[in-house]
């Protein structure tokens, strides 16, 4: 993946990754390069969707503050 990491470009490869490793066609070290690929994608979107979370929180925050 480039590294103009896209978290929905990142969940369509997941995908890809998921129907390619059922069909079950792929060598084992094809399917543990394809596997390794899928978690480091989960690990970045798993961070991505973690910096979304703090960054709606701290708005939320500033919302609130302004409420008051």
């Amino acid at each position: 993946m480039k590294n103009d990491f896209s978290f929905e470009n990142a969940m369509k490869r997941l995908s890809e990754i998921t129907e390619i490793l059922e069909k079950n066609e792929l060598s084992l070290d094809e399917s543990i390069a394809l596997y390794e690929e899928g978690v480091e994608l989960s690990a970045k979107c798993k961070t991505k969707l973690e910096q979304a979370q703090m960054k709606i929180t701290v708005l939320d925050e500033q919302s609130n503050e302004k409420e008051m």
